[in-house]
């Protein structure tokens, strides 16, 4: 089963303090990150900066698309033209399909705010609790989530194939 995590942080910064973290979670076997994406939202910008965590992930990847829409529909919807909405509503009727749901997006779009960071995490075989135990405290990670089942997992990579 794979698991889409939100992890928040109370700085723009706390979510890019991670990755070191997460690469030691990986060698204790605690841990397998499939895909990894980070968002900075420094105070007086007026939208966050996204980044593909490259050096965490799998070979099971799946392509920038994903993480350019999943944040686009989070982020950005606000700001689009009617016509790229309406292929972005397409695209959110198949993200709630594989358990990516309205009431999921809203809460991130609710919790990240300027600023704030977050770190989003598609991982195999993890162990929540000792994730929350290593992550730095002064970040004060903030845990939202989705488990996606195996047949959500494969739609999810079938829509996103890179």
């Amino acid at each position: 089963m794979t698991t889409l995590t939100v992890w928040k942080f109370d700085s723009p910064e706390g979510a890019q303090q991670v990755e070191s973290t997460l690469l030691s979670l990986q060698r204790q076997q605690l841990i397998m990150v499939d895909d990894a994406a980070v968002v900075s939202w420094p105070e007086n910008h007026h939208k966050p900066r996204t980044r593909q965590l490259t050096s965490l992930v799998s070979m099971g990847a799946l392509s920038g698309t994903f993480w350019g829409m999943l944040f686009g529909l989070i982020f950005l919807m606000p700001l689009l033209g009617a016509a790229i909405g309406a292929a972005a509503g397409a695209l959110g009727g198949k993200l709630t399909d594989i358990g990516i749901d309205d009431d999921f997006i809203d809460q991130v779009k609710q919790e990240v705010t300027p600023g704030t960071s977050a770190l989003f995490l598609l991982t195999r075989e993890e162990v929540t609790d000792r994730i929350r135990e290593a992550l730095p405290q002064t970040g004060n990670a903030e845990l939202v989530h989705s488990n996606l089942d195996a047949e959500s997992e494969a739609r999810l990579r079938k829509i996103f194939a890179g």
